[in-house]
């Protein structure tokens, strides 16, 4: 009787008022909290979440394949675009051009979020691919600074602007789109693939730069070697377009549609609400869990890109090592996470994604120094270990924000406020990263400067997992739950029966 009543309770009324007025307490509750229907549970076809899975994470991988490029290139790339002189300055130049994609990225989530939330999340991914496709491919074919001076450096940052506006919609989108198709008790898992492929991403384009490098030597990366990862670009993104445009619409998003339907009003007013309309909305009505993720992708950003994209030039400039050596540690390192990266996507489902998450912070809050001080050992041994350190807390995070960060808005605005809150972050710690650790070492000259920047971004980390809810294995907010198969929903359906009372 007590259970039954502290169920009443939810109401808000006071206790002696649910004594009095039992039945119609309970008739509210029902209201509110109708029991679910075989009909409202989504079961999922394993070939097309497998087939979603693919579309998504394939764009992904082509979206790091590209940031990965630059970065392994970033020494060439101030040589080629940018007037000889002093080579840090060249270094920071490049690095600058970086950082500018990634001014537009908050623009490019504040198109493309609303635009996905209104008119479904396939066509935006679509679109976003075709746009990375093509800013890629151009920067392989711009002339050099020593061909047409000043327009040399100009078109890239174009062409790293057109990149930055297409990757605002990219990861909020691909998140998005798998979180909706995957299984409410394996997200976490489908979730990992998405990080896979960033993984893959870098890994490709580390390994295609080694090879360049290593086959054509320095002066012949700097004369045209730089170009054909770029050039490769175009190709893998149109195969990507391919997969994308063979896709269905998500189940969420379809069953959000079909309820519009039938709310002709609502309707009416999704029609001629304006982007920045959607935005007012999510900014006005979202706002502590926008700060949230902005505080929870900044600390996954700048250890994210402290490690797959400025170590190979922490290694090669301030370790000495020579770029090829660099590369292939760093190589060795992300595929022994590629290895175990869907395990941990399997952990958080299990154990819940706040333990995953606070044991990677916690793992680049503690461990940054120590690896630091391995890699300056110097010896191959020490090297791996320091990495390997660093990775392993690393993927903490990649297998399990995936499926952690769409589940913290709810269906009719989760691409929209996934996208901007992400890029915002993105734009101010992630990109910046590279950029921010080689200015604190030339200024200060400690070479532990990437350790203690990454600490002071997962104390934040930190803070934002113990301040955030446990939603693994729960249906997503504003949709209905969704299973793997009609077993399942059946048990589901019994389980929220009413007990008989005789």
């Amino acid at each position: 009787m007590a259970e039954h009543e502290d169920g009443l309770r939810t109401i808000d009324a006071a206790p002696d008022a649910v004594r009095r007025h039992r039945v119609l307490f309970r008739a509210v509750q029902r209201r509110r909290n109708p029991r679910l229907r075989r009909t409202d549970i989504t079961v999922t076809d394993e070939a097309a979440v497998k087939r979603a899975v693919k579309a998504a994470a394939l764009g992904n991988a082509m979206e790091w394949f590209d940031f990965g490029i630059y970065s392994y290139l970033a020494v060439t790339l101030g040589h080629v675009f940018f007037p000889s002189g002093n080579d840090t300055v060249q270094l920071l130049s490049s690095f600058a051009t970086f950082a500018v994609s990634f001014l537009v990225r908050p623009v490019g989530g504040m198109v493309f979020g609303p635009m996905g939330d209104k008119i479904g999340r396939k066509q935006v991914l679509a679109l976003t691919m075709i746009m990375m496709a093509i800013g890629t491919f151009a920067i392989g074919l711009i002339p050099s600074y020593a061909t047409i001076g000043f327009w040399a450096p100009a078109l890239l940052i174009l062409f790293r602007l057109v990149q930055g506006f297409s990757t605002g919609g990219e990861y909020g989108g691909a998140s998005t789109f798998i979180a909706e198709y995957a299984p409410d008790r394996r997200r976490g898992f489908f979730g990992s693939f998405l990080e896979l492929g960033t993984l893959a991403g870098y890994v490709a384009a580390a390994g295609l730069v080694t090879l360049l490098t290593t086959w054509l030597g320095g002066d012949g990366m700097e004369a045209w070697g730089w170009r054909v990862p770029f050039l490769v670009g175009g190709p893998i993104g149109l195969v990507g377009l391919y997969l994308r445009l063979r896709l269905d619409e998500t189940p969420a998003f379809q069953k959000l549609e079909d309820a519009s339907l039938h709310r002709a009003s609502e309707a009416a007013s999704t029609v001629e609400t304006t982007a920045k309309g959607d935005v007012a909305k999510i900014f006005r009505e979202y706002w502590p869990t926008l700060v949230l993720c902005v505080c929870l992708v900044g600390a996954y950003n700048v250890a994210d890109y402290m490690f797959l994209s400025y170590m190979p030039t922490y290694l090669s400039d301030e370790m000495g090592y020579s770029e090829t050596h660099g590369l292939l540690i760093l190589i060795g390192t992300m595929v022994v996470l590629m290895l175990v990266i869907n395990r941990v996507g399997q952990l958080s489902d299990r154990v819940g994604r706040k333990p995953v998450l606070m044991t990677g912070m916690l793992g680049f809050l503690l461990l940054s120094i120590p690896s630091f001080l391995l890699v300056q050992q110097g010896s191959l041994a020490a090297v791996a270990a320091g990495m390997l350190m660093l990775g392993l807390s690393l993927v903490c995070l990649l297998g399990t924000m995936s499926a952690a960060l769409p589940a913290l808005f709810p269906t009719q605005v989760r691409y929209g406020s996934l996208s901007i809150g992400y890029n915002l972050s993105a734009s101010l710690f992630g990109g910046t990263t590279p950029l921010v650790i080689t200015a604190l070492i030339s200024a200060t000259g400690s070479d532990l400067m990437p350790a203690y920047y990454t600490m002071i971004a997962a104390l934040v980390g930190v803070i934002s997992v113990a301040c955030m809810k446990e939603t693994a294995r729960r249906p997503l907010d504003g949709s209905p739950p969704s299973v793997a198969t009609p077993e399942e929903a059946a048990r589901l359906v019994e389980s929220q029966a009413p007990v008989p009372r005789f």
